[in-house]
């Protein structure tokens, strides 16, 4: 087996190969090609690659492990395509959220205009990944952890050009495993009645033994006043009914969030700008050091204060949870210390390839498993997976709130994806307009406008 990852110069590639080290004999993995066109940041990071396989003591794997800023060599012969690049590096996150902010409106990387810019500027990109995966690689999966997650796996669907492909997120994966630590069960005994599109799910019911746990969830979270990833007021979610995906705080809690972002003084995407420049810097003049516990220092350091400030800008909250006692706070902190996306990849791309069937929630054609939304319509749902196999779980009916705002979403996004691929000026303005976060065609105008000065030659050319 061959795994192909593209964009491998992101800071969460050590810990996707660190993952794949783990499971390289049962994944049967032979080899594993790294690629990213910006070969300097290839470089450190494949540095800090090598130090933590000396620190570990595998002065030798059991694959072959690439480094290349050709596409082609990479892509060749590959079983597996992992997307994670971002077209305009951080810099271009800056971009994407600084604009709408000017106008006092959330500008989010995903789920705001920002994920409208990053998508325009990401399905060009992606599309020409996919003409030379028919050349290289026609059997191969492609497995999308680029952002806007969702909205990439539809136009790879819409463009009728690979049927092989699947977007993944770990964040309902981290409600499962959350929901698992509160009553101590194995993260398989607990399902997830879950549906929406990427960064915009519920979660309905939380089966454990055939009990619904989500109302001892909901009382939990009430007595406790805050849960880690549930930046939410609990007297909301107890009459919701239902758990949201953390990203729903910027729709639930928009205007709070843009008041939280400029008292704070810097965007989410400033913070990991100068972070990201601090972090090459710092592996640039200690790359030659020969202990490796050097780098990866630093490199953990610098994963650990990520970590630490994750949507508490935006959310005014801390990660910590509230009243609950040490031992269920202790379960909770290991549960939401996985392996993240590299354990979501890495589950889908073993049972794929033949290993046991799972059970997953994935960014997939719909299928009729959600009435009201269309066949073709990425939806973030559970999934069967077997061999060479993704079959979506029926979720049936769901409420019209969720459902409205799920097909409001849906429209700006696939009006977006065709704006990308005709260069339509006029089709993207339309999207931004009917973004559930803009609602306004003079505010979509100046944002567009401004997207396209600030990005310049990263930003597609509308005419």
């Amino acid at each position: 087996m061959k795994i192909s990852l593209i964009g491998a110069a992101g800071v969460r590639t050590p810990l996707i190969v660190q993952s794949i080290a783990r499971r390289q004999q049962r994944l049967g993995l032979d080899e594993l090609a790294l690629m990213d066109i910006d070969g300097e940041h290839l470089d450190l990071i494949g540095a800090v690659i090598d130090s933590a396989i000396t620190a570990q003591g595998q002065g030798r794997l059991g694959f072959r492990l690439s480094r290349t800023t050709d596409a082609r060599q990479a892509l060749q012969g590959a079983d597996y395509v992992i997307t994670t690049f971002r077209v305009g590096g951080i810099e271009s996150r800056v971009v994407d959220e600084r604009v709408p902010l000017g106008l006092g409106i959330l500008g989010q990387e995903t789920t705001g205009p920002g994920g409208f810019a990053m998508g325009l500027r990401s399905v060009p990109v992606l599309l020409d990944y996919l003409r030379l995966m028919s050349e290289c690689c026609p059997g191969a999966w492609l497995v999308n952890f680029a952002n806007p997650a969702g909205m990439l796996a539809e136009a790879v669907i819409r463009s009728g050009e690979w049927e092989r492909v699947v977007g993944i997120c770990d964040s309902p994966s981290s409600i499962q495993r959350v929901a698992a630590a509160l009553v101590d069960a194995p993260e398989n005994e607990v399902y997830l009645d879950y549906f929406g599109l990427n960064h915009l799910g519920w979660v309905r019911s939380v089966l454990h033994r055939g009990a619904d746990l989500l109302p001892q969830f909901i009382a939990l979270l009430q007595q406790a006043g805050s849960l880690p990833g549930l930046p939410f007021d609990p007297q909301f979610i107890a009459r919701l009914g239902m758990i949201p995906n953390e990203y729903l705080f910027y729709y639930y809690h928009a205007a709070q969030a843009v008041k939280n972002i400029l008292a704070s003084g810097r965007t989410r995407g400033e913070r990991i700008a100068a972070a990201n420049l601090r972090l090459f810097a710092d592996l640039r003049r200690n790359r030659t050091v020969e202990n490796p516990q050097t780098l990866l220092k630093i490199y953990f350091d610098y994963l650990d204060e990520r970590g630490r400030t994750y949507m508490t800008a935006e959310t005014g909250a801390s990660h910590e949870a509230g009243n609950i006692g040490p031992e269920l706070a202790a379960r909770f902190a290991q549960a939401l210390g996985g392996e993240g996306y590299a354990g979501v990849a890495l589950d889908l791309i073993e049972a794929l390839s033949g290993g046991a069937p799972r059970l997953m929630i994935l960014n997939i054609p719909n299928r009729g498993a959600i009435p009201g939304m269309g066949a073709q319509d990425v939806v973030e749902i559970p999934a069967y997976v077997g061999r060479d196999l993704i079959r979506p779980i029926a979720v049936g009916s769901i409420p019209a709130h969720p459902l409205g705002l799920m097909q409001q979403v849906k429209a700006y996004e696939q009006l977006t994806i065709q704006a990308a691929v005709e260069g339509c000026y006029a089709l993207a303005l339309q999207a931004l307009t009917v973004h559930p976060l803009v609602r306004d065609l003079e505010s979509a105008r100046l944002i567009l406008d401004g997207y396209i000065q600030g990005h310049g030659a990263y930003f597609p050319a509308l005419h």
